[in-house]
């Protein structure tokens, strides 16, 4: 299988959207060519451990309501023509996503990354739910590996907290400033969310450079 390294971070609307695309040409394919794996990269690395209130991130980041709505015109636009769903409205807290990543890199030991991503995407995205509560995070973890008490044990303590840290440090030494980052067969790198038909063609084109 041709490995497939995704840097991403689970409250980046591009990389939920990016994935959905992913997964829509994958579906489209006799097989899936692509062992993935997700890596973590922090939009908010400086982010309080309890997060933030959403419109008062929102404002602090984009200057005004006005100018987030601005920023976001095509994610929305984007959702819409690709009938992705989303509900921004719904999110109330931008949390520190660290815990979030530690529970997927947990999730490798289970072979369950990619579920775990989708899981994050959908709760933050679509619920609404804050990725920053370690209680909402173990339960959403606890459908695919562990029990809820013994998530919740790890993540109260500082078990690979150091680790996340690293591997985003390196994924900016690697010179990635933005996600959704795709790194295929550790040769090529597919920057943004690309829709389903030029993940065809990039299938397609890598296969034949990877097999000939």
């Amino acid at each position: 299988m041709i490995q497939l390294d995704i840097y991403s971070d689970p409250i980046c609307p591009w990389c939920y959207i990016g994935k959905i695309h992913l997964e829509r040409a994958l579906e489209t394919l006799n097989e899936n060519p692509f062992h993935i794996k997700w890596h973590p990269f922090q939009l908010n690395p400086e982010m309080p451990k309890n997060g933030m209130d959403r419109k008062k991130y929102l404002e602090q980041k984009f200057g005004s309501i006005s100018g987030f709505a601005s920023a976001y015109r095509p994610v929305i636009e984007h959702t819409k023509n690709f009938n992705i769903d989303l509900k921004l409205d719904k999110i109330q807290t931008t949390p520190n996503t660290m815990n979030a990543h530690r529970i997927i890199n947990w999730a490798v030991l289970e072979d369950c990354q990619n579920k775990i991503v989708s899981e994050l995407f959908k709760a933050y995205f679509v619920n609404g739910l804050d990725l920053g509560s370690n209680t909402i995070l173990a339960k959403l973890a606890s459908k695919y590996f562990m029990d809820e008490k013994s998530i919740l044990r790890l993540l109260n303590s500082d078990n690979d907290i150091s680790k996340i840290i690293d591997k985003d440090r390196t994924a900016r030494r690697m010179g990635i400033k933005a996600v959704p980052m795709f790194i295929v067969a550790d040769q090529y790198a597919v920057s943004g969310a690309q829709t389903a038909d030029l993940w065809q063609t990039v299938v397609k084109d890598i296969q034949a450079s990877v097999y000939q």
